[in-house]
């Protein structure tokens, strides 16, 4: 596999399974909130989003230069959910999957990210914790995307089970794919006033 792409709501244990897979698999591991820190110019409107696409194009860049350097599998999450639906127009013709976690029971979420607040530090938002599962589970899937509930799951019987559907996983390198608009997608850019 070339990319191993992990979406989901916040506190449903996408960084502890990236760390997993990239224990096993070795590769590449980025996580979008690595990128450096950098000034924000003034005269800029929307500081949210100006950030956001700063991230992801760099995000973009380091995963186009492991890749021709030969690193794989890439192992790449914290995006802002709206841009899942750009996977499969940017990375077609490689070999990729996109893991969508949600859980069946949103309150084992509200758990784990209690525990996260206390423990490690984070996004702290459980207001959001149902909608935000809700309308990640519930979408349509993507060319090469599977969804893996980890409701009642030990981190480590996560990532057994993605383990299990990535080496069974045959990804689709040709597809039909028009990219979808954003009202099925969550954003968490604090200026994006998003309401589904």
């Amino acid at each position: 596999m070339d990319y191993i792409f992990l979406i989901g709501p916040s506190a449903v244990g996408k960084t502890t399974l990236a760390k997993g897979l990239f224990a096993h698999y070795q590769g590449v591991y980025i996580e979008q909130n690595m990128v450096p820190e950098f000034a924000i110019p003034a005269d800029t409107e929307d500081i949210g989003d100006y950030e956001e696409t700063m991230c992801w194009e760099n995000v973009l860049c380091q995963m186009a230069f492991f890749h021709r350097k030969g690193c794989r599998p890439i192992v790449a999450l914290d995006f802002d959910d709206r841009r899942a639906r750009e996977f499969p127009l940017l990375f077609r013709g490689n070999r990729f999957i996109i893991l969508r976690l949600f859980s069946s029971d949103p309150e084992q979420i509200l758990r784990q990210m209690i525990h996260r607040r206390d423990h490690e530090g984070g996004l702290f938002a459980p207001e959001n914790v149902e909608r935000s599962n809700a309308v990640i589970s519930q979408r349509p899937l993507l060319p090469n995307e599977v969804r893996l509930d980890v409701a009642g799951k030990t981190p480590e019987d996560v990532l057994a089970e993605a383990i299990q559907i990535i080496d069974s996983f045959a990804p689709a390198l040709a597809y039909a794919y028009e990219l979808p608009g954003e009202d099925a997608y969550l954003s968490w850019v604090q200026s994006r006033q998003k309401t589904t």
